[in-house]
């Protein structure tokens, strides 16, 4: 087998006199990267202006931990009480990085912004590319786009939370309550401003992006002392480490303490999006995974933190689960700090949740630009044209904002089915990464793939399983009613929407989709396959 370009990014000379990551990365690194785009079969169309400061922010942002902790705290809290969080978290954390590191192995070896998605084309043989492509790609895609819904709206609830906070009374109690419909505006007005930063030139987003990671660790340390400095009454650690409840009603405490695994899937997702922007990335046979790497374990050690805190300040946990602000977590700073410092303090998740956005929104687009280019979406010869002023693909950018705001338009007739289709986020995004892993283990012998410069040696099929097992297994919890008894209100319809997606994306598979689709194409293929809209050769 000849030797795979990613190889040679080991063996780069950098001249020595340079003197900043930004020249170094240009030259024999940046032709290194180009080589290895063009062995892969596609031709440079993005700018690579993220240097890897910036890859590495981007990366420990993606997962956002000070916002999406506070964000999603309640659902462990709720099932088995603040060991639950603390525990979950910390155990959920390793399986995470399982996967995170099967997927960091694959994208080291085919750095595009399809991620995982065209990696299929080299871990199945020919003949089932297709389909497993359509299949991964949409589940990937759909899943991605689901979450960036979830986090514009997270963003409008903690917002608003911030409002209710504000209006308390002298009598304590609180002269504005957040409404549905408050939410829903917001959270479509938050996912427009989103997509405007999107469709900023790679070289802005890189310089603004490389300051979201300090801000959320600093923010993240700052936010931890202060909560555990300001509150008076804090339980015991016997209590916040040793005292698990059954608060799903399932009649278990084990079941419940399962069931709290749904805050860290969901911030613990979306393994692959430094993969997305990897056409932007210097050196990025190297730097992308490393990252996706580095930013797991911080997002681990920080998640354990905040989680800690907010355990030891929870109060009453019944009362703090029942808060007017509309989320738990932002009713244990107000019980901290009051009005004024608790809003200060409550800042900080609302401003990282939003980074996590635009991070989010970002991969989704680069997801969206890949599957474009390879004619798997409608209007795609529209979706895969670059702007030639920013170099960034604008009506993928517009298109995945559209739709998140269709999606959170749902949360106007039904705050269920909306929770249903946000609770699709993990499952989908991590059931589409080990399907490429298990398709890896499968086929290695019959058709082997090539390696980057990040390998895992002879862990790497220990890894590759874990990740697999603990995916399937978490799934099935994922999808469970997280109360008993089921009712229409407090029912899991994320599994409804799982089956359909999946319905809907095999059924226009073999309505149509398979007479044209070929999986991830590369250059060549752009001239030797009918054109998908009229059927006819291509010139």
């Amino acid at each position: 087998m000849a030797e795979h370009p990613a190889d040679k990014s080991r063996k780069v000379d950098v001249e020595p006199m340079a003197s900043s990551e930004d020249s170094i990365a240009h030259g024999t690194v940046m032709d290194a990267d180009d080589d290895l785009l063009r062995h892969i079969g596609y031709k440079q169309e993005f700018r690579r202006e993220f240097t890897r400061m910036s890859t590495l922010s981007y990366a420990i942002s993606i997962m956002g931990v000070l916002g999406s902790v506070p964000a999603s705290w309640s659902s462990p809290l709720a099932a088995g009480g603040p060991a639950t969080a603390i525990w979950c978290w910390f155990s959920g954390s390793f399986f995470a990085l399982c996967i995170a590191l099967s997927i960091a192995e694959l994208v080291s070896a085919y750095p595009t912004s399809g991620g995982m998605y065209f990696v299929t084309k080299h871990v199945f043989p020919g003949d089932k590319v297709p389909l497993a492509a359509w299949v991964i790609g949409w589940s990937n895609f759909l899943g991605q786009t689901a979450g960036v819904a979830s986090v514009g709206y997270s963003v409008g609830q903690m917002i608003l939370a911030a409002a209710a906070m504000g209006s308390v009374q002298e009598d304590g109690t609180f002269s504005y309550t957040p409404t549905a419909e408050h939410t829903v505006a917001l959270s479509i007005a938050i996912l427009i401003c989103h997509g405007i930063i999107c469709s900023f030139p790679s070289k802005t987003l890189s310089q603004l992006i490389r300051w979201f990671a300090p801000i959320n660790i600093l923010g993240s340390v700052a936010v931890t002392i202060a909560l555990l400095v300001l509150t008076d009454n804090k339980h015991s650690a016997s209590y916040v480490f040793g005292h698990v409840s059954d608060g799903s009603g399932w009649g278990s405490r084990g079941f419940s303490y399962l069931i709290g695994y749904l805050s860290v899937a969901w911030t613990m997702t979306d393994y692959d999006a430094t993969a997305h922007i990897s056409e932007e990335l210097h050196n990025a046979a190297i730097s992308g995974p490393v990252a996706i790497f580095q930013a797991v374990l911080v997002t681990w050690v920080v998640g354990v933190m905040l989680n800690i805190a907010l355990g030891f300040c929870a109060g009453n946990v019944l009362d703090t689960l029942a808060s007017p602000l509309g989320n738990p977590a932002a009713q244990v700073f107000f019980n901290a700090a009051g009005k004024k410092t608790g809003l200060a303090l409550w800042f900080w998740p609302i401003l990282i949740q939003f980074f996590t956005g635009i991070t989010a929104m970002l991969a989704d687009t680069r997801t969206c630009f890949a599957l474009a280019r390879d004619e798997a979406l409608p209007l795609s010869r529209h979706l895969k044209k670059m702007n030639k002023y920013t170099q960034t693909p604008l009506f993928s950018v517009w298109a995945v904002v559209i739709f998140c705001c269709c999606l959170n338009l749902i949360a106007l007739g039904s705050v269920q089915t909306i929770n249903g289709i946000f609770g699709v986020t993990a499952p989908a995004m991590d059931l589409s990464y080990i399907a490429v892993i298990a398709g890896r283990l499968y086929y290695e012998n019959k058709h082997p793939i090539a390696k980057g410069p990040f390998q895992l040696g002879r862990w790497q099929k220990p890894i590759n399983y874990i990740a697999i097992v603990w995916t399937l297994f978490i799934s099935v919890i994922l999808f469970f009613p997280p109360a008993n008894p089921v009712t229409a209100a407090n029912m899991n319809y994320a599994v409804v929407i799982a089956g359909f997606i999946a319905l809907f994306a095999l059924c226009w598979w073999y309505l149509g989709a398979k007479k044209h689709y070929v999986g991830p194409r590369t250059e060549d293929q752009y001239h030797s396959h009918d054109d998908p809209v009229t059927g006819l050769k291509t010139a």
